[in-house]
């Protein structure tokens, strides 16, 4: 699942007590409901740095990945910023990352957005060369929230360990799905989403390294919660479920990851048996076998999604799903424009079943085949016409 994930019941019966008799503030110091709210938060706090091979006292607690990519990127170039001004990224971050380094850009400093290959892997070798001796921070993605394509992140974390320049990543749609070690991949900051795991939205948490010491200037003034990098009291039933959905992922992921790769197998054979002009748009090797992104040809995205109605696909992001512009992500792979609009993203999750693997199969082949009767371009290339070959006359 990329835009969400559903809450495990598993996860929303550690979060209930919470919410209604274990309801007291963590920060509050001086009785036994704080405390225990309190204590809660730590156990999570570890939960979620088990997961990610990390110490407790370098997890924050915030809304999710999106404030954790804001504190991460503003937060350190504003804090370095007498003696750093460049920003290394990718063209195929998420919105919040790209929004960010705009933001920066506007205060004068410096952003190189790195292009991907056609599998959508950064090119090590372009990374090396575009760090600059004012290079304060790397930002990249450890999976594509569209293409679902992993970055070599142990990689990147050795050159940046190299020039001795913070590395951070946007790790939302890598947790709980893949193995994540922050001291193999040499992160510096890293963002984590709960609800892209099985747990509650609004919660999320970022990983800040200590030793060697990364720093930021905090995004939000206020009390001083979370060592006066976040601000604000501390959502205990929130942050609980997270750390329950951690917990449940690092006991899970290896059947969840079988699993899912075998429901995605079903999903792109059941469809490629019946259809031909089928491309998976990402790296066949390097990828997360829980998002499929399929292009369609000869089909427009926007009416096959219409047409879908039944099944959650989209065309892109949800960050992204009110445009009517085509996949920037896909645009970044070289996709052509009016291809990037047939491509339709799937999502396979832990509560996926066969038999709504079968039904997405069914509609998706059904429609495809109703809107490529409709198709000219479709009966042309079925006819042997090389359409790319073809004047067209202009009116």
């Amino acid at each position: 699942m990329q835009a969400t994930s559903p809450v495990d019941p598993r996860v929303l019966d550690y979060m209930l007590p919470y919410f209604v008799s274990r309801y007291g503030n963590p920060h509050s110091r001086t009785h036994l409901y704080g405390w225990e709210s309190d204590e809660a938060v730590e156990a999570a706090r570890a939960q979620v740095a088990n997961l990610i091979n990390a110490s407790p006292k370098k997890i924050v607690f915030t809304s999710g990945a999106t404030e954790c990519n804001n504190i991460s990127v503003k937060g350190v170039m504003h804090f370095y910023k007498e003696k750093k001004k460049h920003v290394l990224t990718t063209q195929t971050e998420h919105k919040c990352v790209l929004n960010s380094c705009c933001h920066l850009q506007q205060e004068g400093f410096d952003v190189t957005y790195l292009p991907v290959k056609s599998d959508g892997l950064i090119d090590l070798n372009e990374l090396r060369s575009s760090i600059r001796t004012d290079t304060g921070l790397v930002s990249v993605m450890a999976v594509n929230n569209e293409i679902g394509v992993i970055q070599p992140m142990e990689e990147i974390g050795q050159i940046c360990k190299e020039f001795n320049i913070p590395f951070h990543t946007d790790a939302a749609q890598a947790l709980g799905k893949i193995p994540i070690d922050v001291n193999k991949w040499n992160v510096s900051l890293m963002s984590l989403s709960g609800h892209k795991v099985y747990g509650p939205k609004g919660v999320g948490a970022l990983y800040m390294r200590r030793r060697p010491r990364i720093r930021v200037e905090p995004q939000m003034n206020g009390g001083g919660q979370e060592r006066g990098i976040r601000s604000g009291t501390v959502p205990t039933p929130l942050v609980v479920g997270m750390g329950a959905a951690c917990e449940l992922a690092m006991k899970e992921m290896e059947y969840d990851e079988k699993r899912v790769t075998r429901l995605k197998d079903r999903l792109l054979n059941g469809i490629r048996a019946k259809l031909d002009g089928v491309v998976v748009n990402w790296s066949t090797e390097s990828r997360y076998a829980g998002n499929l992104n399929l292009l369609f040809a000869y089909v427009e995205g926007e009416s096959l999604l219409m047409g879908l109605k039944e099944v959650a696909v989209s065309s892109g992001s949800a960050c992204t799903s009110a445009s009517l512009e085509p996949s920037y992500v896909l645009r970044a792979l070289g996709v052509d424009e009016d291809m990037a609009h047939t491509s339709i993203r799937f999502g396979i999750g832990r509560f996926t079943t066969e038999e709504e693997i079968d039904k997405a199969v069914e509609l998706t082949v059904n429609q495809v085949e109703k809107l490529r009767e409709m198709s000219p371009l479709y009966e042309m290339v079925k006819e042997g016409i090389d359409i790319k070959s073809i004047q067209w006359s202009q009116h």
